[in-house]
């Protein structure tokens, strides 16, 4: 009988973490552990979305130990959340791709998920030993480091664009349009019901729809379209949920990427516009943002994109894709995720975003997805 991985500390033992490690690891031991600090969900603390966290220095010993940091920070699942698919996609993300991608991201010391419920936990580290910053919302992110965040995307993209790999080795990357995240984001009785309660019992939530002139449906049929819609443009591997919480900035100006449970084959666009439109305050996105989609259409072209997209027509597709942010990336967010401070801001600025761009103007010549089925990509 498989044991699954303590998401409470105080059941944590050495044999969890050398199970952990031994995925990537085969011949290491940790021999001993100390558990320097742990952050379960709390309410409102802005600390704890979808994983716990658990900070721990160990020990190693055995064939191979040498070049793997003594400081790990573990992500262990949130057990009232159940067996939710980001779980596995993140996993998958840092013991498949993570070693082959040369971007700045959290190395990865050991990853497992089991099915079932609590067996999640991804070994990374702890990027405060390298003095990263961590922005959100309320962080003035500069323009130098909104680019800097738009190289790491580029290279990213550019990594796999359009690449044969989907169809052989990578096939189990699961599009926007079908599998297990799809299924979550769009069968109506999950992650809609849950947006349309959002918008029902959160009075912010509900004014800023009415505001843009749209429903909790209206939304939902427009994302659906964008979705449908990417998925017949050059496809790429997409971090899948950019907002700028998910980012981190470095001492050397580098900008990097966590939180890969949504990470997806996609449209390059669904990245860079959630980035911008989370990162940069109303005034300074509208000042820049035409300039950094040809900064980011420069850096695609550098890193060998020999057929990017054309700036007219990333500044359509930009328009489009401001949908998802809306509906789900935020939309589904419960205040106490993040707390009210972060919730608010980022809801105000995608609504404004999808507002200023007339998002739904832009989707409107697009035809509508067909009713919702669940759709399991090739093995």
């Amino acid at each position: 009988m498989t044991t699954t991985f303590p998401h409470d500390v105080r059941q944590l033992q050495r044999s969890d973490l050398t199970r952990l490690v031994r995925t990537r690891h085969p011949g290491v031991e940790v021999v001993e552990f100390e558990v320097l600090e742990s952050k379960t969900f709390d309410a409102g603390t802005d600390e704890v979305s979808t994983a716990g966290r658990i900070c721990v220095d160990v020990v190693l010993a055995g064939e191979g130990s040498g070049p793997i940091d003594r400081r790990w920070m573990i992500k262990v699942c949130r057990p009232d959340l159940g067996d939710i698919p980001l779980y596995r996609n993140e996993v998958a993300f840092y013991t498949k791709l993570r070693p082959e991608i040369d971007i700045e991201a959290p190395g990865c010391f050991g990853g497992l998920y089991e099915r079932g419920g609590e067996g999640f936990a991804i070994a990374l580290e702890d990027l405060r030993l390298r003095n990263a910053s961590f922005p959100n919302v309320k962080t003035a992110v500069s323009i130098a480091q909104m680019e800097s965040l738009l190289r790491t995307l580029a290279t990213l993209h550019a990594r796999y664009w359009e690449s044969p790999r989907f169809a052989t080795e990578l096939a189990w990357v699961e599009p926007h349009t079908s599998g297990a995240i799809y299924t979550m984001f769009n069968a109506p009785n999950m992650i809609p019901a849950m947006i349309a309660q959002q918008i029902e019992e959160n009075q912010f939530k509900k004014e800023l729809v009415e505001a843009a002139g749209r429903t909790a449906e209206d939304l939902y049929r427009e994302f659906r379209k964008v979705q449908k819609h990417q998925a017949t443009l050059p496809q790429t591997l997409c971090h899948g949920d950019t907002h700028i919480g998910n980012t981190y900035l470095l001492p050397d100006g580098s900008a990097g990427l966590v939180d890969w449970q949504l990470m997806a084959r996609g449209y390059c666009l669904h990245d860079v516009t959630y980035a911008l439109m989370t990162g940069l305050s109303v005034a300074t996105r509208r000042r820049h943002q035409k300039s950094l989609l040809a900064y980011y259409r420069t850096r695609l072209v550098e890193n060998g994109v020999a057929d990017a997209p054309s700036l007219d027509e990333l500044w359509l597709e930009y328009r489009r894709a401001a949908i998802w942010g809306v509906y789900i990336g935020w939309l589904t967010t419960p205040i106490m995720n993040y707390g009210w401070d972060v919730c608010v801001n980022n809801h105000i600025r995608l609504l404004t975003a999808y507002q200023d761009l007339e998002c739904s103007e832009a989707l409107a010549a697009l035809p509508d997805a067909e009713p919702f089925q669940p759709v399991h990509p090739a093995a």
